[in-house]
């Protein structure tokens, strides 16, 4: 499906490099069908030193040239600027895929100046580890071939779904800010663990793998997580006095409105 193609990753930090990674991984690229842009001598070193064969320059016009698919991996700040320097160089044609939280397809149309297909996905930090969740929707350009080719990379690195623009600042509260909160949660369970005696590596280790564990359980049974939850939950033993401690200070009330948050500001970031 993809070996016609040549994909450039403009900014290939954390997700950009997850990507390289995933596509090269699983067979879906050779080395030379990719290029990769930093702004520094060091990062590219590092990208050649992980992924012999790609192509790495700090020259983002020259990257972009004749690429059928460009994925714009910059900080949402800097995206006006990064496309001013290249929309000459994208041909018409060319695939732009951008993860850019807030940033709507519209505006990126905009700013390219040129009726160029659109996805706009937002994927997640364990995409490094080939466990992200992606979502994807397409602009007014994007047919349905553009959203298939998005969703072939996104899954290269974890799981896409295809979902309408409107939907999207809730997911980047949801799942694109999502690890933060799981990563407190972890470092709480940690803490936690060394208050009742445990050494902190052990605490860390346990909590990290009961937070793994149950994740996967309610994905591979596909249960409701109130039924597993129940499943834990004896009559009068310890699981369910924790979880009334848990409720008793509104645990659930927190992540709505984290989430909620999170989604405000990405709709903020959209400027329309």
């Amino acid at each position: 499906m993809l070996q016609n193609e040549t994909v450039t990753v403009i900014g290939a930090g954390n997700i950009g490099r997850a990507l390289i990674g995933g596509l090269i991984e699983g067979h879906e690229f050779e080395p030379a069908q990719l290029r990769a842009t930093r702004r520094t001598e060091t990062a590219l070193k590092a990208l050649q030193k992980d992924f012999p064969g790609i192509s790495t320059t700090s020259d983002n016009p020259a990257a972009v040239q004749g690429a059928t698919m460009v994925i714009l991996a910059v900080k949402p700040q800097n995206f006006a600027g990064v496309i001013e320097e290249i929309k000459d160089n994208v041909h018409p044609e060319t695939l732009v895929i951008s993860v850019l939280a807030g940033i709507t397809t519209h505006t990126l149309e905009e700013a390219f100046g040129q009726k160029i297909p659109v996805v706009r996905t937002m994927p997640n930090t364990p995409a490094i580890v080939d466990e992200a969740a992606s979502a994807i929707t397409g602009g007014q350009f994007a047919k349905s071939k553009h959203l298939e080719l998005a969703k072939h990379i996104f899954q290269a690195v974890g799981t896409v779904e295809v979902v309408p623009e409107y939907m999207m600042d809730a997911i980047t509260g949801l799942s694109g800010s999502g690890p933060a909160y799981v990563y407190m949660f972890i470092e709480s369970l940690t803490d936690a663990g060394v208050k009742q005696g445990l050494p902190r590596l052990t605490a860390f280790r346990l909590a990290s793998q009961t937070v793994y564990g149950a994740a996967k359980l309610v994905r591979d049974t596909g249960k409701h997580p109130a039924i597993l939850r129940d499943e834990v939950t004896t009559p009068g033993g310890t699981a369910i006095a924790a979880v009334a401690e848990l409720e008793a200070h509104g645990i659930r009330t927190m992540l709505i409105n984290a989430v909620a948050t999170a989604s405000e500001r990405s709709a903020e970031l959209s400027g329309e």
